[in-house]
């Protein structure tokens, strides 16, 4: 064997390919793959592990009754979880294609396909504005003081008081107390208006009175989304090939940021305090039916099932790839970082509760309340402040560009892998940078003084109950239209051995079970949003059912759309024809169609002769003239199978 064929049994036999099965080459040359696997890996986690680890997890388990809350945690990320993670993954990495080429298994639900990345766009736009608003926070903790550390500023009213006055600086540690006794009364007197809240509200957004009045763009928030897009840019130029290197920071030095918050953190006073309201358990809240739909909905969120990143995502892994292994590991990972961001977020909550003399539950909110509110307040309270707010907000952008990246790749994945021409795919790069450029476009209105109602809509609406319509017709269609047993096998084919069997039933009736149980409860449970005490008018109200209908109308419009466009003189005959499979749907490389995709598939699909194997390596090759010939042949005599795959009546010759 040459050197060449060496080093690519090497890489094969690295990333994964299935024991006692012949080395071949497995390397998409065409479409690209990861480095290796620990790319992949860290590329989802990434993607799991974002901002929501660190605000909604910790707001919602003290919520919902503390330690509590983690018993329905644990059962749905068990039985709906990691199933569906499990799923996704081996369904973009069978055959190498995004969440649009994937849907070639049953062709009339390749709307699904188009909702995912309806989604995926709603998303990247506000997740990069709630980026780029860490960036300014993170530029402007540059300074010896923090801004928002007192109430002496231009931007602060009479209502301002903040936990760390004017007189701290000539305050002894001793007359410590009495400071915190003053601030302690003046919260039972009226509700204090804290420096890190007016820094946020006047400041950094000038927030207007109403969603319906943009006001003036805010060009320091401008200014960091464009800083936030080009790095997002810069680290996809080359696809996954560069985005895999830069995940090995990305994705694990918030892990030491953290690390290092919790250290810190735990050694505070009161944060003993905190981080028992974080784990003491309130059994009667058990028996909620929300707090059962809370867990669900965050285990959806947190691992970006339906969104189509881990479809993309795994669309880069060598076929045989072990991506059963990869989402447990995934999959636990991300939950368990959320676990430990509830310890370092509520011994810092702890604190202020014991600085401010109130209980933990009045310190702490959700959403950017938390992230850009209740920490910086509380890093004003620490030693050497502006190194903590540094570190604090750096890992918030690690956090949200480990998403960001895989929310891009997912939309220019689906652009390249449906034009599918050669122009395309080696100019992959100028389709980056269009997608680049229309997300920042389209995020300039969110950086006006109406900006945080217009990201708050899109966040509780355009990101919501479609994603659980998507993963249930997700689970449908395979399971119940392309058909359990023949996706089994392909699963069988690709990893070696079947599905076991817990994920099995899960796929077919306890996942779905509990999607829909969600999605009732959804709409049972629903109420209007609200921004503090602002109350969101009917109309905005309107514009956000709009979004989030907009990506589950795709997956209907494009099923009548494929019936009309299909083959048949009856209705029942049309639909029958747009539910089958591509005859190209399969693996994309040729050695791997083996069984019922054991022919030659369309021209798009690259065609890699298989290596010779160790045994027969002195045999003669055939010429590059009879391979033509023989392929030739063999596509002319095959014919379609009954299950969307060809089939071969006669060997060739």
């Amino acid at each position: 064997m040459s050197e060449s064929n060496t080093t690519a049994a090497v890489m094969a036999d690295q990333n994964g390919a299935v024991p006692g099965e012949p080395v071949k080459r497995d390397e998409n040359s065409r479409r690209g793959n990861w480095g290796n696997q620990i790319e992949f890996v860290l590329t989802s986690v990434g993607y799991a592990v974002g901002l929501g680890n660190v605000w909604r997890f910790p707001y919602l388990c003290y919520r919902n009754g503390g330690g509590a809350f983690m018993f329905p945690y644990f059962i749905m990320l068990v039985f709906c979880g990691i199933p569906l993670f499990f799923l996704e993954l081996s369904f973009g990495q069978f055959t190498s294609l995004g969440c649009l080429g994937v849907w070639k298994v049953s062709p009339m639900f390749k709307g699904v396909g188009y909702g995912m990345m309806v989604v995926s766009t709603y998303i990247g736009i506000y997740y990069n504005v709630v980026i780029c608003i860490a960036f300014y926070y993170f530029f402007m903790s540059m300074t010896n003081l923090l801004p928002w550390t007192y109430c002496n500023n231009p931007w602060n009213t009479p209502d301002c008081s903040g936990v760390v006055s004017t007189h701290r600086a000539n305050a002894t540690f001793a007359n410590m107390s009495a400071v915190v006794s003053g601030v302690t009364e003046i919260v039972n007197r009226t509700k204090r208006t804290s420096p890190s809240e007016e820094y946020w509200r006047n400041y950094v957004l000038n927030i207007s009175d109403g969603i319906g009045n943009f006001g003036e763009v805010r060009l320091p928030i401008l200014g960091c989304l464009a800083v936030s897009w080009f790095v997002v840019f810069l680290c996809l130029i080359r696809g996954v090939k560069s985005s895999g290197k830069v995940v090995y920071f990305t994705a694990t030095f918030p892990y030491v940021v953290l690390t290092i918050l919790f250290i810190r953190g735990i050694t505070l006073d009161g944060a003993i305090s905190g981080i028992k309201y974080y784990l003491t358990p309130q059994w009667q809240k058990i028996l909620d039916a929300k707090v059962w739909g809370d867990a669900a909905s965050q285990i959806f969120y947190s691992l970006g099932c339906a969104w189509g990143g881990l479809i993309t995502m795994a669309s880069y892994n060598k076929f045989h790839n072990n991506c059963f292994r990869d989402s447990i590991i995934i999959s636990v990972t991300n939950c368990g970082t959320s676990v430990y961001a509830g310890f370092v977020i509520f011994s810092i909550l702890g604190f202020m509760a014991h600085h401010l003399g109130v209980d933990v539950s009045e310190v702490a909110d959700h959403g950017p309340g938390l992230a850009f509110v209740a920490y910086p307040e509380a890093l004003t309270l620490l030693p050497i402040s502006p190194l903590w707010s540094l570190l604090f907000f750096f890992m918030l952008i690690l956090l949200g560009l480990g998403t960001q990246f895989c929310l891009l790749e997912t939309l220019v994945t689906a652009v390249v892998d449906e034009i599918g021409t050669d122009w395309i795919i080696k100019n992959k790069t100028y389709v980056t940078l269009g997608v680049a450029i229309i997300g920042f476009l389209l995020g300039v209105p969110l950086t006006t003084q109406a900006g945080i109602y217009w990201l708050l809509l899109m966040d509780n609406y355009a990101a919501s109950f479609s994603l659980v319509i998507i993963s249930c017709i997700m689970c449908i269609c395979i399971m119940y239209v392309y058909g359990h047993k023949n996706y089994f096998k392909d699963v069988e084919m690709m990893l070696g051995f079947p599905p076991p069997i817990f994920f099995r039933i899960c796929w077919r009736y306890v996942s779905p079970f509990i999607i829909t149980f969600i999605l009732i409860f959804t709409v049972i449970q629903y109420k209007p949003i609200t921004y503090n005490d602002y109350v969101y008018p009917g109309w905005s109200l309107v514009i956000g059912f709009a979004m989030a209908l907009s990506s589950v109308i795709c997956i209907p419009i494009y099923a009548l759309f494929k019936i009309a466009m299909s083959e048949g003189s009856t209705f029942l005959e049309r639909l029958k024809n747009s539910v089958k499979p591509d005859p190209d749907w399969g693996p994309a490389l040729q050695e791997h169609r083996k069984g019922r995709y054991a022919t030659a598939g369309p021209e798009s699909v690259e065609v890699s002769p298989l290596k010779e194997d160790l045994k027969d390596e002195g045999k003669d090759k055939l010429t590059e003239k009879e391979k033509e010939t023989e392929k030739k042949d063999e596509i002319g005599l095959t014919i379609p199978g009954s299950n969307g795959s060809t089939l071969n009546p006669t060997p060739s010759a």
